[in-house]
Order: structure tokens, then sequence, then C-alpha cells
């Protein structure tokens, strides 16, 4: 429930052994709002969520056969804990952006809003506008070459023109990849996202012409724009989640972590 609902990554978060800086417990602590048995979950996902180290270490326990907990209204009051702190993410209300300015010590995973991974909205509005820009480009070509070629020979060409030129620009505006290293994979990658468009293209102006004896210019540009707007959709998941997918981070070091918590 944790990991899906408030996206921690601390394994056992209610085990009983914590250990904290003075100075983080002193900024954490007044924000905990939980007196029972989720504060201790709080206060690490709080820690999580404002940037700092956790590390978790293991222990030497020793169980008291004698410990009570009412399972039922422990497991109500840490359902409660989590609509209340997943509300205060997602409503702003707690003050993490001051926390991991002051007291944060690395990159957060900010909590995601109905499904919506983080940095989406960004990479769709500039994927969007460099689509915008080839497929114009795209069909420019194609009503040039029109003139002088037949439909699908047009097309490749058009398609082959545009593709070098859109995966690069996606490379370095969308996805914010730079520098030299990994660019020809991308290119040989994006080539096999450009054989795919062609497919989705050629074979839409194949069954036009099948259909139509004499299509238009107009037709045919009109099939290649709804093929195009499949074959965009097509291209945006398999450069976000192949070619330009997000590496897994290097794990952090635990050397003098803010907060220790056993597991």
């Amino acid at each position: 429930l944790l990991r899906g609902t408030l996206a921690t990554h601390v394994s056992d978060a209610q085990c009983g052994f914590k250990a904290i800086r003075a100075d983080v417990a002193a900024r954490l602590l007044p924000l905990v709002e939980d007196t029972g048995w989720f504060f201790d979950t709080e206060l690490l996902v709080l820690a999580e969520r404002a940037g700092l180290r956790i590390a978790e270490v293991p222990v030497d326990w020793v169980d008291d056969p004698d410990s009570r907990v009412h399972i039922v209204s422990t497991a109500r009051a840490d359902l409660a804990g989590i609509v209340r702190m997943w509300r205060a993410f997602t409503t702003g209300r707690l003050p993490l952006a001051d926390l991991r300015a002051q007291i944060g010590r690395g990159p957060l995973v900010e909590p995601t809003l109905d499904g919506v991974p983080s940095g989406l909205v960004g990479q769709l509005v500039r994927f969007a506008a460099i689509g915008a820009v080839s497929t114009l480009a795209y069909l420019a070509i194609f009503v040039g070459l029109r003139h002088t070629m037949d439909p699908q020979p047009a097309n490749l060409v058009a398609l082959a023109v545009t593709a070098v030129a859109n995966t690069a620009a996606n490379r370095r505006f969308t996805f914010g990849r730079s520098g030299r290293a990994g660019a020809v994979r991308a290119q040989g990658q994006g080539l096999l996202v450009f054989a795919l468009g062609l497919v989705l293209t050629s074979g839409s102006l194949g069954l036009l012409h099948a259909t139509v004896a004499v299509p238009g210019t107009a037709l045919e540009l009109a099939v290649l724009v709804a093929a195009n707007a499949a074959a965009t959709v097509l291209r945006f998941l398999l450069l976000r989640h192949w070619v330009f997918r997000a590496r897994p981070a290097a794990p952090v070091p635990a050397v003098h972590p803010e907060l220790e918590t056993s597991r």
C-alpha cells in the first residue's frame, strides 16, 4: 500500500528502531501528525520526499513475546494516515520544496497525479511541436516528389529525410540527451521506429490505391495525415520507453545518512 500510494522505497517502514540526526529531526518532527503506529511511517515518507538519504541497516532485535497490537484499529488508522499524506502531497499542503532546499541531499521522485508519470506532460508538448514541424516538412517533400515519383517511393524518401532530423531533435529537446555518446545507437533504433511508420503509411497508401482507382493528391494527403497520426503515437511510445528510456539511477551510498532504519 505504501509503495503504491506514497511511492516510498523503504522496505519496512514500521520496524521500531529509528535513528535520526537532531537537526533533521527538528525540521521533520513538527510536520508529523500521527502519534500512534503510523508515526515512524510518516516520518520516513516525509524524509524521503524531502530528499534525505535513508539507510536501512540490520540490527539485533529481541522480541517481546508479550507485546500486543490491535490489528483492525491499527490498520484503519494506517489507512487513514496514508489518505491524509496522499492528500497533503497532491494539494501541496506540506512545505516539501522548502525542506528539499534546506535539508535535502538528492533528487526527489515526485508523486504522480492521476497516473501521469513525472515529466510526461513536458515531453508531450516538445514532442508535439517537433512532430508538427516534421509533418509539415514530410508533406512538403512528398508533394514536391509526387510530380516525378509514384506515391510509394515519394513516401519512402519523404519519411527517410525527416526521420533522422526528427530523432535528433527529440533526442536533444524532448528527452534532454546531448553529446555524441549514444547518438549512433539512438539513430539506429530511430530507423527501426521509422520502419514501423513506413509500414503504416505505405500500407495506408496501398490500401487507398487498391480501393480507389485514381485517388487525387488531396485524398492521398488526407490518408497520409491519418496514418501519420497513428505512427506518431507509436513513435512517441517507442522513443520514450525504448530509444530514450530513463536509465535507472545509481544507488546513493549510505555514507553518514541523515536517518537510519532497521530492516
